[in-house]
């Protein structure tokens, strides 16, 4: 095991530059879809993770920026699997409004709590294994993507591929509230609902004519019967569209609705349900598309003791860790509904994700990269894997 003294110590001394580090790579602006920005940032990615140990392989992504997948050896227990992304909501010229700056013990700018910073804990962590001579107990398999922020469409396979593979899943997304990890977190779906109607003149023959509106506004109330809020089961009609002018029955109109589900049978059920969906008026014509893109991330038995084990390394490091749920979806969703025990929300304790206050608590972020030390160094799957 590592001297946590020592390794505390170096983190303190190092902090200029760590923070120098991560200044970079917020700098490096990242929005989803944009290749040309998420490519070169990949490539840096690529080197600093080969620099300090990991064999990587980069996976062409033609829609997107490509994704990176390493390995760093250990020993022959299961492999441990470290998830992240690299792309951010952020627009490219974000910086201009909202430059990387330091405020006393935070730290800001576009990207830097969801979630760069997770990406420099990886890097110290890995580094701090090599400097302490520290072998882990089975590989460390890295899973690093440019589209989790757009539900992960090119990188959902690669994902539950390896993680399919690995005895755990350690989640480098931000933490709740005082660094909480994520034990459970809500799947997460949308559905766009299509009505063809018909149009007429609304003054002259009206009754030539099917309101598309109207019988969108009736699927809109099915819909909304859906929820169960009592299971955790929510429903949003987030945008509608339709018609054209006052006096024209429309003939188009369609609604796209946010669905968040706690469990795997409240995602069944309301799959179902929109599938059942039917025209209420004999002359309009529904359409339904979409469904469930994350499944939800529910806390089994096997992630309650994948907690308890962290704990225990935790502990002596004078690191508490607590636990919550949040709404929100990741990448972990993913490791989870594969069988995968999974502690999510092991980044840095911050706030304002997606928001123009997005910062870190730097004193976090250090004990963080202790923290994961500490955790790819102790952690043996070997009786997790069997049960």
């Amino acid at each position: 095991m590592f001297d946590s003294h020592l390794l505390r110590a170096r983190l303190l001394s190092d902090r200029d530059a760590i923070l120098e580090s991560l200044r970079r790579l917020v700098e490096h602006e990242s929005p989803s879809r944009v290749k040309p920005a998420l490519d070169p940032l990949a490539s840096e990615l690529q080197a600093r993770l080969e620099a300090v140990g990991v064999e990587v392989d980069r996976v062409p992504n033609a829609s997107g920026g490509d994704h990176l997948i390493g390995r760093y050896r250990g020993g022959s227990a299961p492999a441990i699997v470290v998830v992240g992304h690299f792309d951010t909501v952020w627009p490219s010229g974000t910086l201009e409004s909202m430059p990387f700056r330091i405020a006393g013990d935070r730290a800001f700018g576009p990207g830097i709590y969801d979630m760069k910073a997770g990406f420099v804990i990886l890097e110290r962590a890995l580094a701090a294994l090599r400097e302490f001579g520290i072998r882990p107990a089975g590989d460390l398999r890295i899973v690093w993507t440019s589209d989790e922020e757009i539900g992960s469409p090119t990188s959902r396979g690669l994902i539950e591929e390896i993680a399919r593979q690995c005895a755990a899943a350690l989640v480098l997304e931000p933490p709740l509230a005082g660094g909480r990890l994520k034990t459970a977190r809500k799947g997460v779906g949308q559905y766009a609902l299509e009505v063809e109607g018909k149009s007429a003149h609304a003054g002259v023959e009206p009754e030539k004519g099917v309101n598309a509106i109207v019988e969108l506004a009736h699927q809109i109330l099915e819909v909304c019967s859906f929820a169960r809020p009592d299971l955790g089961t929510t429903l949003n009609v987030g945008t509608i569209e339709g018609g054209t002018t006052s006096n024209v029955v429309p003939a188009s109109a369609s609604a796209v609705v946010d669905v968040r589900i706690a469990t795997t049978a409240e995602a069944t059920r309301i799959t179902e349900r929109f599938g059942s969906l039917a025209a209420k008026h004999p002359g309009a014509k529904l359409v339904v598309r979409g469904g469930i893109n994350r499944p939800p991330m529910e806390r089994t038995p096997r992630i309650a003791e994948l907690l308890e084990r962290a704990r225990e390394i935790a502990r002596p490091l004078g690191i508490a860790l607590e636990e919550g749920s949040t709404g929100g979806g990741s990448d972990g969703n993913f490791t989870a509904a594969v069988g995968t025990p999974t502690l999510d929300g092991l980044g840095v304790d911050g706030e304002g994700a997606h928001a123009p206050h997005e910062s870190i608590l730097i004193p976090s972020l250090l004990e963080r990269i202790l923290l994961l030390t500490a955790l790819l160094a102790g952690l043996d799957m070997e009786s997790l894997s069997h049960e």
